[in-house]
């Protein structure tokens, strides 16, 4: 016996038997009688086995009976595989996990979330955030699909896609000395006390490079920055996005000649394509940023 089947003679079998009879079932399926007959004569030469009796009546043998329940099992199977997948590729289900940089996390991924949530019912989304190097390493080892942050070094096992560039500026407390300024120069801030942070490596290249050198501060995590600068002790640089607009007794300034930016892009795995929810998820993204800069 040839243990090859093929669906759709399995099919034509079943609709001999539910739509009653040879006539009705090559109707409903939009065949003809003799085609019909010939795909099940087919599968019953490669069962070795007659399925119906011979007298055309569309009644089982005692080995069709044996097979049809097994044959709708198959076809069931199949279905629910073919209709799951279609959904998966149609974005009617699925799950995606994606981590950001706080800041992106904050300011674009409740608009992407929500239209995302209104236009695909049936995905689902896990969304973490957290510095750069633990982006990277998310997206490295599978956690999630992409990441979207900045990328501090080349590495191959990576793709790096920009976005969007990031102006650094200096945060101050509004009663500390360079608040008062609309915007400032690097040298303005020497002198100062300097509190550096995660992001302050984007100076390392640039004529602000002294800067760190004679900063005696580092603190890491916001929350502490945020409430060191409360103090009125020093000033921290940060890019634009990373400065909470909420913090209203601290202020946001501007540095130029030159312009330092970090830039933030979409982070993938090499060579790994992106499932459909995925690339769904970025792509509301990509608007949320184009109308986000249009306003």
């Amino acid at each position: 016996m040839n243990k090859g089947l093929k669906l759709q003679q399995l099919r034509y079998v079943l609709a001999v038997l539910d739509e009653g009879g040879f006539k009705a079932a090559a109707k409903h399926l939009h065949r003809t009688q003799p085609a019909l007959s010939l795909g099940i004569r087919e599968l019953e030469d490669s069962l070795g086995a007659a399925l119906l009796e011979k007298q055309g009546t569309g009644r089982l043998t005692p080995f069709g009976e044996v097979c049809i329940p097994r044959f709708r099992e198959l076809l069931g199977v199949h279905d629910r595989i073919v209709k799951d997948l279609d959904d998966v590729v149609n974005r009617r289900s699925g799950r995606v996990e994606v981590v950001t940089a706080p800041s992106i996390a904050r300011r674009y991924m409740p608009y992407v979330l929500n239209h995302f949530l209104r236009k695909y019912p049936g995905l689902e989304v896990g969304l973490h955030d957290g510095p750069a190097d633990v982006v990277a390493d998310m997206v490295r080892t599978g956690e999630v699909e992409f990441g979207v942050s900045s990328l501090w070094a080349d590495a191959e096992d990576l793709e790096f896609e920009p976005i969007l560039e990031d102006a650094v500026g200096a945060v101050c407390h509004q009663t500390h000395p360079l608040a008062d300024a609309n915007s400032l120069r690097w040298h303005d801030l020497i002198g100062q006390t300097m509190i550096r942070n995660g992001t302050s490596r984007l100076l390392e290249a640039t004529p602000a490079k002294e800067l760190l050198t004679e900063s005696r501060i580092y603190i890491s995590e916001m929350i502490s920055i945020v409430a060191m600068l409360e103090t009125g002790t020093g000033y921290t640089t940060l890019p634009r996005l990373a400065f909470q607009d909420g913090a209203s007794t601290l202020r946001f300034i501007p540095i130029k000649n030159p312009t330092v930016t970090r830039v933030i892009g979409i982070i993938t795995r090499r060579g790994v394509t992106l499932s459909p929810a995925a690339q769904t998820v970025i792509a509301a993204l990509r608007e949320t940023i184009t109308a986000d800069d249009a306003g």
